[in-house]
């Protein structure tokens, strides 16, 4: 590993002012010739930080309370900020490495869940949608006998089969026959993968909008458009790119879907449906090269910034600090699920809270912390907790019961996701 990674102080003016030291900043890649590569390198030079493309398949991890270690040939990588451009071949040996850098206290761009999240798209899809981020129908099927159950919930042939796991295009197909449909569930379970049928949105054949997201704000647009009876729009696989004005709706989601999922730096694909934007995928390692070609804009650059910005802080699990501490947890409960809570305060629902007792609405994809005693319940919100489980229990479990009793629902639908220890 080169030692300048490591050790080097640069000296620079800054209007008058004295020293800094440089930004160390590493690339996890394996292709250091990609030009979405080479562009990060070349930008990371001219903001004046040290840099350098990492192999994720060359280096190891030290797992130890005291010490925690990556190395590479032997040497602990020291760097300030991480680019992570995982291949999805090696996903689970990059979120792994990210991990890693992550309890190191390094800044990584892309989180390891936010990785992982992406890689899955049914995963991914559930989180959107439980944030209510529209998205095409999707089902998910496990035998080829529930193609037919699923074509009744997308609308009908044509579909979209897709496996879970793939990227950039890859196992995706468009299906015109129930037969067809059949035949390719059929052969693709029998060849491991976990199968997606999803809805096709017709006025939007073979093309959709890519945004690039980068530290919550979008910095770059393009619609692409295949060739021929393609009907995947990929930059990739011939598609066509074109710079577009993007509508304020747009801009939203893919920022909101980019932030649910954990990524600083997203490529956000959208299709142009009847019924406004649907989400078709979020993309964690993001080529550049059609991007900033069709923009004019250095898209590159802005992702060097935002790792120059953000040095210094790490990203943190919550779900997992919030559990460290014995009989303490979150949960979260439907206003949906037990009406009873619908047009209640929240006054009336928690009568006994104290200082470690922590709650927020989540109300359209807003939380609203501490509501005020007057704030009134309604259909469509979520509480969420945190606090010690017992007492949460003793708040709200009246409540539920009697919703359960009220709407003679099974003892099972009174749920509390809880997570603790």
């Amino acid at each position: 590993m080169d030692s300048s990674l490591i050790q080097s102080i640069a000296l620079k003016k800054d209007g008058g002012y004295g020293r800094f030291m440089s930004v160390r900043l590493a690339i996890l890649s394996r292709g250091p010739r990609l030009y979405s590569t080479r562009r990060l390198v070349e930008e990371a030079e001219k903001h004046d930080c040290y840099v350098e493309v990492l192999d994720p398949m060359r280096l190891s991890i030290t797992v130890a309370n005291d010490e925690p270690k990556i190395l590479n040939a032997g040497w602990p990588v020291e760097v300030d900020a991480v680019i992570p451009r995982i291949g999805f071949s090696i996903t689970h040996h990059g979120v792994a490495l990210i991990r890693q850098f992550e309890r190191l206290g390094i800044y990584v761009a892309n989180s390891s869940d936010g990785i992982s999240q992406s890689r899955d798209k049914l995963h991914a899809t559930q989180l959107l949608t439980k944030n209510r981020i529209p998205v095409p129908t999707t089902c998910y099927v496990r035998t080829w006998q529930d193609v037919e159950r699923a074509l009744n919930q997308v609308g009908g042939m044509p579909i979209v089969i897709k496996v879970t796991e793939g990227t950039q295009g890859s196992g995706v197909f468009l299906v015109h026959s129930e037969d067809k449909a059949r035949e390719l569930t059929y052969k693709l379970l029998s060849e491991g993968h976990h199968v997606l049928v999803q809805e096709y949105i017709e006025e939007s054949h073979g093309r959709d909008v890519r945004v690039l997201v980068v530290g919550g704000k979008v910095v770059a647009a393009m619609r692409r458009i295949s060739r021929g009876n393609e009907f995947r729009s990929n930059y990739h696989l011939n598609g066509i790119v074109e710079k577009i004005e993007l509508p304020k709706e747009y801009a939203t989601i893919a920022t909101r879907a980019a932030r649910l999922l954990g990524l600083d730096i997203a490529g956000v694909d959208l299709l142009e449906s009847n019924r406004g934007p649907l989400v078709l995928e979020v993309n964690s390692s993001p080529g550049l090269e059609g991007i900033e070609a069709a923009s004019g804009v250095n898209v590159a650059g802005a992702i060097i910034e935002n790792c120059i910005a953000n040095q210094g802080f790490s990203t943190i699990n919550l779900d997992q600090l919030l559990r460290s501490r014995p009989g303490h947890g979150v949960v979260s409960v439907s206003i949906s699920r037990h009406p009873i809570l619908n047009g209640k305060q929240i006054g009336d629902v928690f009568t006994d809270i104290d200082e470690q007792f922590v709650f927020a609405v989540a109300r359209e994809g807003m939380h609203i912390w501490k509501p005020r005693r007057t704030f009134t319940l309604r259909r469509g919100d979520e509480i969420v907790c945190y606090g010690e489980i017992d007492k949460i229990h003793r708040q709200l479990g009246p409540w539920l019961a009697h919703s359960v009793e009220e709407d003679k629902f099974s003892p099972s639908t009174m749920e509390f996701s809880s997570d603790f220890l």
